[in-house]
């Protein structure tokens, strides 16, 4: 394995389309500690243009041949991460790889066992573990005021009517909302809840001249307590993003995490207001046989959070905070919801266990 000088991590960005440019280049940025360094990409001038000291390079070959890069960061179509995290590890370098970490179960086990016989840092970019909204989720569940959740609803509806000519629209393996939105709101939920007994999916396509999942509604069975999970491309209302039941009261939140927009508008994590939600959440309880109501301020989100954590992790201090088990089961979710749907059936969720894990 290379020699690294481990007080400043140098990053390789592999890819620079939509992901590469508007999220991890900014966010790896601002992390203290490490630098973006080079950028695989065919449009040197637009890499240029945003990040003018890194060195852009024409293949993944050039990155793993060159001992001074410590990381690699993958925001390639997901078709292909496989191939480039293998390759990656295989050369000693650390990995994090955009969601969806792969396109199966197999290949997520490969990946992790190779990282931990090599003893590096392999993680996903499950970025919504930084959402605001889902720090105040967190907070809310640990502190107990909604009693025994028995109903959680978790939504990322948007208005896409058009289908567009991008490679997340083209069938193939990994395409389509599932495989895109999905990772998020499952990572979420196995955050929050653990692994599932069960599994039904609905998946399908609703867009004319669809041919990718353009809507996906999801029931994950653990005990008496149902999570839902639902995205689709024809939603023009303001819908709650997140709503929860338990056996002492409600909770429901409205909006997205702000950290996107930000990052599309071309603004700098760390910036005055950075990741500030203006929209509270609402809890509802009972006292005296009457329904109590109340605004919960939104925490602030934080997505540097994700990279000072994997910056911390490859410098020993801190565990990886996308761990194996986390990555292999969502990949797990993913691949049972897609069963499920084919054969229109509830099925038992099983998840081999890695023998790193």
């Amino acid at each position: 394995m290379p020699s690294h000088n481990l007080d400043l991590l140098n990053v390789a960005l592999v890819g620079y389309g939509f992901a590469g440019k508007t999220f991890h280049a900014p966010v790896i940025s601002a992390v203290p500690g490490m630098r973006l360094t080079h950028v695989v990409s065919s449009d040197a001038a637009k890499v240029r243009r945003d990040w003018p000291h890194a060195a852009v390079v024409s293949s993944i070959d050039d990155v793993c041949s060159n001992p001074s890069i410590a990381l690699v960061v993958i925001a390639t179509p997901n078709t292909s991460h496989f191939e480039i995290a293998q390759k990656s590890l295989a050369a000693g370098k650390h990995v994090v790889v955009d969601k969806p970490f792969t396109l199966t179960v197999a290949d997520a086990s490969n990946l992790l066992a190779q990282a931990a016989a090599a003893k590096l840092v392999l993680s996903v970019f499950q970025s919504r573990r930084w959402d605001g909204d889902f720090f105040t989720l967190r907070r809310l569940l640990d502190h107990g005021p909604l009693g025994e959740i028995t109903h959680f609803e978790s939504h990322y509806d948007r208005y896409r009517p058009d289908v567009k000519q991008r490679w997340r629209e083209t069938p193939g393996p990994g395409s389509g909302i599932w495989f895109d939105l999905g990772p998020h709101l499952i990572d979420q939920v196995l955050q929050l809840f653990g692994l599932p007994e069960a599994i039904f999916a609905d998946l399908a396509s609703q867009r004319s001249g669809g041919v990718t999942v353009d809507y996906f509604h999801v029931l994950m069975r653990y005990g008496a307590l149902r999570v839902i999970l639902h995205g689709e491309s024809f939603v023009s209302a303001d819908l709650p993003r997140f709503i929860v039941h338990g056996t002492r009261g409600s909770f429901v939140k409205f909006g997205l995490d702000s950290q996107e927009e930000a990052l599309k508008r071309g603004e700098k994590p760390g910036g005055p207001g950075w990741g500030s939600d203006s929209r509270p959440g609402t809890l509802y309880t009972w006292k005296d046989g009457a329904l109590q109501s109340a605004e919960v301020p939104a925490a602030s989100g934080n997505y540097v959070g994700f990279y000072e954590a994997v910056r911390d992790a490859i410098l020993g201090r801190a565990p990886n905070p996308v761990s194996p088990q986390d990555a292999l089961g969502v990949m797990t979710v993913l691949e049972t919801g897609v069963r499920s749907s084919d054969e229109r059936r509830e099925l038992p969720f099983q998840m081999a266990r890695l023998a790193a894990g």
